[in-house]
């Protein structure tokens, strides 16, 4: 009887309330895992330090990853508080941190630091343009990167490039250079070749008509002294035979054989 009494003193109000409290959180709790179960992407983020010296890129997909690899870029051994550099906003819940921006720039504060705003510039910049060079994955090979260009202060443009394949390109790009190094190798190679036979053939046509040549001129030099004595013999005959008829014959036929046999002076 005891017993039952005690279990029906549970079912008072109060803890019917509390129980369906609980299962609500608890179905509302599974209902918030269900609808956000992809897993966050991760996103570029600027964190810098409390006096703005350094400024570092960080990839992270959730706060206590940013938090962890900031303390490590910025060599801080314990972050106390990420808030927005602009304006101060503390990032200290989950929700708020998804809802920013990609290469939304953070300051990252130890204890005891606080947020200060930018020092007041006495010039006016007409335009800024800044670069920044990040990487999504460490094996990639130059990674992304973001400009964003800013005119009077106001008006800013930022555009992100996203180089996933820029390693795949470099290696299309070095195997056509060293495709057109090898062509071109070839074409010489055999240009070189070409021309050193039309040489080669010039030459020896060259010695070909030389050759003819210089036995002509060493036949010439060989009949030259005979046609010299002919001559002078010739001579010799028609006056020994005086002024005859045969002798004027003669002397004739003499001139007429050593007509025959040209004279060329020896070279």
């Amino acid at each position: 009887m005891d017993y039952a009494m005690r279990s029906l003193s549970l079912f008072t109000p109060s803890n019917l309330s509390k129980c369906v409290t609980a299962s609500m959180s608890a179905s509302a709790s599974m209902t918030q895992q269900l609808l956000s179960g992809r897993v966050p992407r991760p996103k570029p983020f600027r964190v810098l330090n409390a006096d703005r010296s350094v400024k570092k890129g960080i990839m992270a997909d959730t706060l206590e990853d940013l938090t962890n690899k900031a303390s490590d870029s910025l060599s801080i051994l314990c972050i106390s508080a990420l808030v927005l550099d602009e304006d101060g906003t503390g990032v200290d819940t989950e929700e708020f941190f998804q809802t920013l921006p990609e290469n939304a720039v953070l300051m990252a504060l130890e204890k005891g630091q606080k947020w200060s705003p930018h020092p007041q510039q006495q010039r006016r910049d007409v335009a800024k343009l800044t670069f920044d060079l990040y990487k999504n994955n460490p094996k990639d090979f130059i990674g992304c990167l973001n400009v964003k260009a800013t005119l009077y202060g106001v008006y800013t443009v930022s555009y992100d490039l996203r180089c996933y394949a820029a390693k795949k390109m470099l290696k299309e790009a070095l195997r056509w250079t060293i495709f057109s190094m090898q062509a071109t190798g070839h074409i010489l190679l055999g240009s070189s070749c070409y021309i050193e036979q039309l040489l080669e053939e010039e030459e020896r046509a060259e010695k070909s008509l030389a050759l003819p040549q210089e036995g002509r001129i060493r036949q010439l030099q060989n009949i030259l002294p005979l046609s010299q004595k002919t001559r002078a013999k010739g001579k010799q005959l028609a006056a020994a035979w005086g002024e005859g008829t045969e002798a004027n014959h003669y002397r004739e036929r003499c001139f007429q054989l050593a007509a025959e046999v040209p004279l060329v002076p020896s070279c």
